[in-house]
């Protein structure tokens, strides 16, 4: 092997397939789409789609389409068509074409006048219920509709007669007419149009009846001269019936592949429930930042590079498995502690009062804003002898390990001074109101001749000059491993976080008084945050994208199982 080779990296299955296609010459080039149904905001699974489409297309010199498959007008709406152009626009990609199903509408129906002459598909007058019922089951082989042998010329009166609206809605569908005792349930003569008088967003009425995703979709790829279709795996099974379309009418027929599609642990992809938590507000909205969303993820922080590396991350399998959703917030980690300026704010606040420092005199400390990226520079920052900490950097009474601050102990302040803890004063229920502390002049940060070492460095801001903010940490918002499962008898909704947000009045950096919605920053020993599109003039609100690691909070919990 050359060392070329061993330095390629390996292709995907589906980069395998296309690369054997090409030398065989059975496609011409590498035209892909994205199909999305407008019925909902998209998710992080389709996030994945929309990466190995876009980036197929754009490895081997091809094209990729955003075609909307809006065939379900009950469900559609020009909001989750705009919402999924903005999405895939931010991941950082732009179709080449846009198109939707409905362009095709007419189209459609004329290949499947094309079928009924052929004697490919019939007008059926049973209903729903009995439809299911005669499609037989597992162990079972379907019946035939009783109206399966009507001639051409009927079915074709019949389908006509349906477009102009002489028959209710539900009471004849058009099945195409293949086999009653396939095994593969797709093939049991399928519906192919049913009547519904809906309103469309694009066609408004001129259609009352509509097509099934199955038929509109494959011919709408043909139309389109898709070289390759890929699909996720719960359409492997509908692959036969994608051929038969294309085989019965003659037409260009593409190339179907399945993969697996993205699943995640402690979340829920399916659009019916996110549509359910978002209808009965049990989050606020689409976008709410703890949404497996595009949007919600957009909005909670996260940055198409991130996502994207989570996509390449994750892969193109053949088999489905479930996602650990550490491998996201590390995705997000990783680019943000590349690119997110260090600044520092106290959530929980506890005032340290410094009782040798000078009447009025304020110090400005230079502090990084990238430890290891000069050229991201610093800033200064304003010390005063009046500061808040956070309260859990303190304890009257400290463990072996706890390296922060303690009474009768000594802790670095960060960008600062060391302090020494002298006494503490409480309110009439013992709570800690404020922590006293003296200063060691000659321990500046950058500046220190005093020799002194300790093992803890805190952060603080001046409370003479600090912002006072809303800070929005959210969590996962299931409890569960899999919040689908119904193995105990619950509903997802029985596994939702009840501490999935929890809101804080917080006290930042002067500095970040001025910050604008998108920015993101790490709050320095706490997290990655951003600021959130709530917020106004008078009051600045941060979402924290992800937590950082937390060493103590390990040891902490590892001594209270114990």
């Amino acid at each position: 092997m050359s060392e070329s080779s061993e330095k390629r990296p390996s292709k995907h299955f589906i980069e395998q397939a296309i690369e054997a296609d090409l030398a065989a010459g059975k496609a011409s080039g590498v035209f892909t789409r994205f199909p999305p149904e407008p019925n909902g905001y998209l998710h992080i699974g389709h996030a994945k789609s929309i990466c190995l489409n876009f980036g197929l297309a754009k490895t081997y010199g091809g094209t990729c389409n955003l075609r909307f498959d809006d065939t379900n007008p009950s469900k559609e709406e020009t909001e989750y068509v705009e919402s999924i152009k903005e999405d895939v626009r931010w991941l950082g990609f732009e179709w080449d074409n846009l198109h939707f199903a409905s362009d095709y509408f007419d189209h459609l129906y004329d290949w499947a006048e094309q079928l009924i002459q052929g004697g490919h598909a019939y007008v059926c007058d049973l209903t729903p219920e009995e439809t299911r019922e005669y499609r037989g089951t597992l162990t079972e082989p379907g019946k035939n509709s009783p109206h399966r042998d009507r001639s051409a010329e009927e079915n074709l009166d019949l389908f006509r007669r349906m477009k102009a609206g002489e028959f209710e809605d539900g009471s004849r569908t058009l099945r195409a007419k293949i086999d009653m005792a396939s095994p593969n349930f797709n093939m049991r003569d399928p519906v192919m149009y049913r009547i519904l008088r809906a309103h469309h967003h694009r066609t408004g009425d001129k259609w009352c009846m509509y097509p099934m995703y199955d038929w509109a979709h494959g011919q709408s790829d043909s139309m389109e001269n898709i070289s390759f279709s890929i699909c996720t795996l719960e359409f492997e099974h509908h692959r036969p019936l994608y051929d038969w379309f294309c085989k019965s009418l003659e037409i260009h027929h593409p190339r179907q592949i399945e993969f697996a599609r993205l699943n995640i642990n402690y979340t829920v992809m399916s659009k019916r429930k996110l549509l359910q938590l978002v209808k009965e507000n049990h989050v606020n909205g689409w976008d709410d930042p703890r949404m497996p969303t595009i949007s919600g993820l957009r909005r909670r922080g996260y940055t198409p590079e991130s996502i994207r590396d989570f996509c390449a991350d994750v892969g193109v399998a053949k088999f489905n498995s479930t996602i650990d959703f550490v491998r996201l917030e590390n995705a997000i980690r990783n680019h943000l502690n590349q690119v997110a300026p260090r600044r520092m704010a106290v959530l929980n606040p506890v005032k340290l009062t410094i009782t040798n420092w000078p009447k009025d005199k304020v110090d400005t400390n230079e502090a990084v804003n990238i430890q290891g990226n000069e050229d991201a520079g610093s800033r200064q920052i304003p010390f005063s002898g009046n500061l808040w900490i956070e309260r859990d950097d303190f304890r009257e009474e400290a463990p072996r390990k706890f390296f922060r601050l303690k009474k009768g102990g000594a802790v670095r302040l960060r960008a600062g001074y060391i302090v020494d803890c002298t006494d503490v004063v409480k309110d009439d229920d013992g709570n800690i109101t404020e922590i006293l502390c003296t200063y060691d002049p000659e321990t500046r940060s950058g500046e220190d001749t005093s020799g002194r070492k300790v093992k803890g460095t805190i952060h603080w801001v001046s409370a003479d000059h600090a912002a006072e903010v809303e800070v929005r940490n959210y969590d996962r918002l299931f409890t569960a491993e899999n919040p689908d499962s119904n193995d105990d008898g619950k509903t997802f909704l029985d596994h939702m976080n009840p501490d999935s947000l929890n809101v804080l009045t917080a006290y930042v950096e002067p500095e970040l008084s001025t910050a604008n919605v998108g920015d993101r920053v790490q709050f320095e020993r706490l997290g990655y945050y951003v600021v959130d599109s709530d917020s106004t003039d008078g009051k600045l609100v941060f979402n924290r994208i992800v937590p950082l690691r937390d060493s103590w909070g390990k040891i902490e919990a590892k001594g209270k199982s114990k």
